[in-house]
């Protein structure tokens, strides 16, 4: 199936590079364009499209509004919403993802981290720069306020699982790490996602630093 893509950046130089990335890869289609924040929500939720890939500072509307509008807490069809912006700052890092956004890049990750975090946002993954994935991680560690606790608790399996999301393992590697298959992984996260309210990776990874079970 095509991967659907929407584009929102005030720059159109930077609209056309993303726009030429995305339609050069096989499966993957630009449906739609916009040049700020709130005509950049409008045509999300006139497309439905199946990732946004949004810049931070835009007229009318920033990027951060507009994905907790889109995808954060008690959104009911949330959609997969990628940051990709220039600026390295942790509290744009921070309020992203919080505002429900599945991946943050930085616009010098390069085309291929960039199709990949399309890919992983597709699949209901998250993918974050690696420039900034250790730092941000730490700062999850320092939240406004305690994680509510799980509606279940967590096996030891479960919680080694959730210990390797959080450092930003993969699922292959965690397999490899653990010395279980891919899909004992897949059902282990599965649970995990459940018992935590969780709905995506990142989420995980913010309740174990928030938790202390990472450090």
């Amino acid at each position: 199936m095509t991967i659907r893509v929407l584009i929102a950046d005030d720059q159109e130089m930077v609209r056309t590079g993303f726009r030429m990335i995305i339609d050069s890869q096989p499966g993957m289609q630009v449906v739609g364009e916009a040049a700020d924040g709130a005509d950049a929500v409008a045509r999300a939720r006139a497309l439905r499209p199946d990732v946004c890939l949004f810049d931070i500072r835009m007229p009318r509307m920033d990027g951060l509004e507009a994905t907790r509008l889109l995808a954060g807490p008690g959104v009911a069809d949330p959609l997969r919403v990628v940051i990709v912006t220039t600026f390295d700052m942790d509290e744009y890092v921070y309020g992203a993802l919080r505002g429900g956004a599945v991946g943050f890049l930085l616009k010098d990750s390069g085309p291929a981290l960039l199709v990949e975090a399309v890919r992983a946002a597709a699949n209901g993954e998250a993918l974050v720069s690696p420039s900034i994935t250790v730092r941000l991680l730490a700062g999850l560690a320092r939240p406004p306020a305690a994680p509510a606790p799980p509606r279940e608790p967590l096996t030891g399996r479960e919680l080694e699982v959730v210990r390797l999301v959080a450092r930003g393992r993969t699922n292959e590697e965690i397999a490899g790490e653990l010395f279980v298959s891919l899909s004992t992984v897949k059902t282990h996260l599965g649970s995990v996602h459940r018992k935590l309210a969780a709905r995506n990776r990142v989420e995980v990874a913010a309740w174990a630093w928030e938790s202390g079970l990472v450090r």
